[in-house]
C-alpha cells in the first residue's frame, strides 16, 4: 500500500522513525570515521555534553559512555520525531530525507551546540569539519527516510 494511500498512526510513525533513527544513527557514525569531522583534538560534543550536564570533569571511560548514550539516544528520538513528522506532514520526507538531515545539522551543529559551550560555532570551523559535519548529517538523513519507509511499509 503507498504511503499516500495508508491510514495515519502516530504510534507506527514514532515506531518506524525510532528504528530508523537507530540505523541512521549507525549510518552517521560511520561516515565519520571515514571522513571524521573533528581532527585537531577537538572535543567530542556529546561528551562535552555530558560533562556539561554532569556539572564537572568525567573519567576516560564514564565520559565515553556517557557520550556515546547521548548521540544514539538523540539519533533514535530525532528519527522518532521525523517518523511521527512523516505520518501527518509528508513534505517533511522531501528529497529523500536529505532535507531533514540539513535541517537537524542546522539545529544542533550550527546552532544548539554552540549556544551551549560544547562545540565551536560554524563560523570557527574550518571547510573541511562543516563539509564533514554536512555529509555525515546528509547521510542520516538519506538512511532514516529510507529505513522509515521499509519499517512503516512493514507496519502496515
Amino acid at each position: 500500500m503507498s504511503e499516500t494511500k495508508r491510514q495515519r498512526s502516530l504510534v507506527k510513525g514514532l515506531a518506524a522513525g525510532l528504528v530508523a533513527g537507530l540505523a541512521a544513527t549507525a549510518a552517521k557514525s560511520v561516515a565519520e570515521m571515514v571522513f571524521p569531522p573533528r581532527v585537531h583534538g577537538e572535543p567530542d560534543p556529546p561528551e562535552a555534553l555530558a560533562e556539561s550536564m554532569a556539572g564537572h570533569a568525567l573519567d576516560g571511560n564514564t565520559k565515553k559512555t556517557a557520550g556515546q548514550t547521548i548521540r544514539w539516544g538523540f539519533g533514535a528520538a530525532a528519527g522518532a520525531a521525523y517518523g511521527a513528522l512523516a505520518e501527518y506532514y509528508p513534505a517533511a520526507t522531501d528529497k529523500e530525507g536529505a532535507a531533514f538531515g540539513l535541517a537537524l545539522m542546522a539545529l544542533t551543529e550550527e546552532t544548539a551546540l554552540p549556544a551551549m559551550g560544547v562545540s565551536a560555532p560554524a563560523e570557527e570551523q574550518t571547510p573541511r569539519e562543516r563539509t564533514s559535519e554536512a555529509t555525515s548529517h546528509l547521510v542520516y538523513g538519506l538512511v532514516v527516510e529510507r529505513v522509515r519507509c521499509v519499517v512503516r511499509n512493514l507496519l502496515g
